[in-house]
């Protein structure tokens, strides 16, 4: 799957220009101290517009720009399945695979996007918002436990042109759906020195998977600006089985998933693009 043009090269490059100051002005100090209530509302028409059926006109020039391969849109299909085609831009953004990849690995990555912080648990610094300094398990809420400090955190930001359903990074067994409320503020990594910064005050899902060694994997599913909403999979609840690669929930428009699991990433590092289904 190929991303957008140039699309992590702000963060991984280290620049911040005058745009990315401004953005991160008008993201953090203007939209960031508007209400929840209000952002959500404003986030739920702007999702409400890609919903509508003109926006269908956007889905061709959106993948000649962002996709280099020119039949990118060939492998996927509407989620409804009395739809033949894409209606409408949210179509397209929902997609599914009309064949899933093959997934030869017990252990892979949930999401596509921008591996934009990675590191063993122990070893991250502590989150300061605001003066409150919290822990990485502050992400996955109200677990029974702490997440071990030899566990590795991911935090993977999804554009807007990535694929945006996740999926369960093992083999094993529902164990926790939560549902956290909160904001919507800016997820995009480059407008942060401390990427995993949004995750502890926005909206999220956390969904933890306890493999067929004993061993839990938690994923907090994050929301942003722009997000209608975060959806558990239609089947998924406490107490399923799934398989590695099987999807478990999506996002209608968003936004970052944060993972906390016993295996290590072999592959990839800070700033590549990672793909769902690929060996971690």
């Amino acid at each position: 799957m190929q991303m957008s043009k140039g699309s992590h090269s702000v963060y991984h490059n280290g620049v911040v220009g005058k745009r990315q100051k401004a953005y991160r002005y008008m993201s953090l100090n203007l939209w960031g101290n508007v209400p929840s209530k209000l952002q959500k509302a404003v986030s739920k028409i702007y999702a409400n517009v890609y919903n509508r059926k003109w926006t269908k006109h956007i889905i061709k020039p959106y993948c000649r720009y962002h996709y280099k391969d020119p039949n990118y849109i060939d492998q996927f299909k509407p989620a409804d399945i009395n739809k033949e085609r894409f209606e409408s831009f949210q179509d397209f953004f929902t997609r599914e695979f009309i064949e899933p990849p093959k997934i030869n690995t017990e252990h892979a990555w949930a999401c596509e996007g921008l591996l934009c912080q990675y590191g063993k648990v122990g070893e991250l610094p502590l989150i300061n918002i605001k003066g409150d300094r919290r822990n990485i398990k502050t992400i996955f809420g109200n677990t029974d436990e702490a997440i071990p400090a030899d566990y590795y955190f991911s935090n993977i930001f999804l554009h807007n042109n990535n694929y945006h359903r996740i999926h369960a990074p093992v083999k094993g067994k529902v164990t926790r759906i939560e549902r956290i409320n909160g904001d919507l503020v800016l997820l995009r990594p480059w407008a942060y020195k401390q990427p995993s910064t949004p995750a502890l005050r926005n909206e999220r899902v956390n969904i933890d998977i306890t493999d067929k060694q004993g061993r839990k994997w938690y994923l907090s599913i994050v929301g942003g600006p722009g997000v209608g909403s975060i959806l558990v999979t239609n089947g998924i609840e406490v107490g399923t089985e799934v398989n590695v690669g099987e999807e478990i929930s999506l996002f209608l428009l968003g936004s970052t998933c944060c993972i906390a699991c016993p295996e290590s990433n072999e592959v990839s590092k800070i700033g590549d693009i990672v793909y769902m289904g690929d060996p971690l």
